[in-house]
């Protein structure tokens, strides 16, 4: 790194933390920093939400996929298949209610639907799942900062994870909001300009095609990941995909929380089909560039020495480090930064408003909430920089493991609100007896069967187990009271109705879905 580089990186953290410092005026109540006031525009909650899925993770673990990864290659796409779908439902089953409700943490609804205990239990099953997958986003970020800089491994967590808790406890979430709006922005050009410069060290598309693996640029590998070897099976992605993108989008308070944050339904709504159009696009220019950035490294020694067989996201670093002039190097670790930054600050903002609201408040006077939404966004920082410390080794690709996490606890999440929403004899004790059997079934075929089963199924194991066991329990214990079920619920007859309105945007995501395969299915077949 030279002077320009750091000149570079240096005005635009400050110019972060600037903009932060600017909104933090605004801020005066925990209802502020958590939902900006339920007054921030539909569009630049779309693009924070997307921004958030245009990690670090993303930037790093996703070429390195695509290029490296054994099994890997443009078979990533093949995780998007299903996100078209996955929209629908949230936009017609979980939005209209969770944002009906007006909430600050989306488990607020599971007391109200259920119990007390039933909330908490939910709650802190998110913070452990968020909370080690931030610590997984630390890490991908400080990776790069290392590789570019020098600096010990260790000081570059702190820095990264220390830096985000600055601009986050300052601004909340106006500042998340509006900071992934610029870091949108930033992403996409270093995007652009590392590609632009792989295509040219490639010798363009011929170079490219010729030095890579023919499996590697094919996006579809027809399988199940049910025993079959399969290292990408199709339907493992497509099936698992679904769920882990129906509760990510849906019961996840780090992406809930933007959908918390629109004026009303209508516009949380419009933040995901917006999201549900944009994120196929960006995924493909991700792949596109581990393509060429693979291209380079099968034709040049230098880097291929650079990358250890057990760092594989060292990829993009390290061609950032050894082929980017002075200046654009710079530009490029911004750009890293700004994707991590824009998703550690939405999951510290959501970690702290599902602390808060579901454990802290009662115990903390009126007149202190604010203060103490500050010191309990400061105590997840720390969790997560020490998280950040011991997640390295989760995967061979930091995206992978990442999901890895999610798909563990997904299933069982969603459960908990699908059947609260749909099942109107659902019980509370019946969703914590289902959580525990899902989480339990997961945890036994991650260590039990390993490679045998694709990680992707574990999505839909813990769903279905969940789903069985709580519908069970619940037969055996009297219904619930009238009160719990109104405007916590949803008839069969008013989801049709709602779909009738909506029709057209329905229909039009099922076929940009369709669209999408069609995509992947002209890329080539394993």
């Amino acid at each position: 790194m030279t002077a320009p580089d750091w000149i570079v990186i240096t005005l635009y953290l400050a110019a972060t933390l600037g903009l932060s410092a600017w909104l933090a005026r605004r801020q005066r109540t925990p209802e502020d920093s958590y939902v900006g006031g339920r007054t921030l525009p539909w569009w630049a909650l779309a693009v924070s939400i997307l921004a958030t899925q245009s990690s670090a993770n993303s930037f790093l673990g996703i070429p390195a996929y695509v290029a490296l990864v054994p099994g890997g290659g443009m078979t990533w796409l093949q995780y998007e298949l299903a996100l078209p779908l996955a929209m629908l439902v949230v936009m017609l089953v979980l939005a209209p209610v969770l944002r009906g409700l007006a909430l600050v943490s989306v488990y607020e609804y599971l007391e109200r639907r259920f119990d007390r205990a039933t909330r908490l239990v939910l709650s802190a099953v998110f913070l452990l799942s968020r909370g080690l997958a931030t610590g997984v986003a630390v890490y991908a970020a400080a990776v790069v900062v290392q590789v570019c800089t020098g600096l010990p491994l260790g000081w570059c967590i702190v820095g990264v994870g220390g830096l985000t808790v600055v601009y986050d406890t300052m601004g909340g979430m106006r500042a998340v909001v509006w900071t992934d709006v610029v870091q949108m922005a930033v992403l996409l050009a270093g995007i652009v300009v590392c590609a632009a410069f792989a295509w040219q060290l490639a010798g363009g598309g011929a170079g490219i095609v010729a030095a890579l693996d023919p499996a590697r640029l094919a996006a579809v590998e027809w399988g199940h990941g049910l025993g079959d070897g399969a290292r990408a099976p199709l339907w493992g992605f497509v099936l698992g995909g679904l769920v882990l993108y129906i509760a990510y989008y849906g019961v996840d308070q780090s992406q809930v929380q933007r959908q918390l944050s629109a004026s009303d339904v209508k516009g949380a709504q419009r933040a995901l089909l917006l999201n549900g159009l944009a994120r196929f696009p960006l995924t493909l220019a991700y792949c596109a560039l581990g393509l060429t950035v693979g291209a380079v490294f099968v034709g040049h020694e230098a880097l291929r020495a650079a990358v250890p067989e057990n760092r594989l996201d060292y990829l993009m670093p390290r061609f950032i480090e050894f082929y980017l002039p002075v200046g654009v190097r710079g530009l490029l670790v911004a750009a890293i930064l700004a994707a991590a930054m824009s998703s550690l600050d939405s999951a510290l903002n959501s970690l702290s408003a599902a602390t808060l609201r579901d454990f802290v408040e009662p115990h903390v006077a009126d007149r202190h909430r604010l203060l103490a939404s500050r010191l309990v966004t400061v105590g997840w920082g720390l969790a997560i920089v020490g998280f950040g410390f011991v997640v390295g080794d989760l995967a061979s690709s930091v995206v992978e493991g990442i999901n890895r996490i999610g798909a563990l606890f997904y299933g069982p999440l969603l459960a908990a609100f699908g059947c609260g929403i749909l099942d109107r004899r659902a019980r509370g004790p019946g969703v914590l007896a289902g959580v525990v059997a899902g989480l339990a079934l997961n945890l036994v075929l991650a260590y039990g069967l390993g490679p045998q089963l694709f990680w992707m199924w574990w999505n839909i194991s813990g769903l279905v187990a969940a789903v069985v066991v709580t519908w069970l329990v619940s037969r055996l214990l009297p219904p619930p009271a009238p009160a719990q079920l109104q405007g916590t619920t949803l008839s069969w007859p008013a989801l049709a109705r709602s779909f009738a309105a909506g029709r057209r945007v329905y229909l039009g995501l099922l076929g940009y879905g369709i669209a999408m395969a069609a995509v992947a299915a002209w890329l080539g077949v394993r």
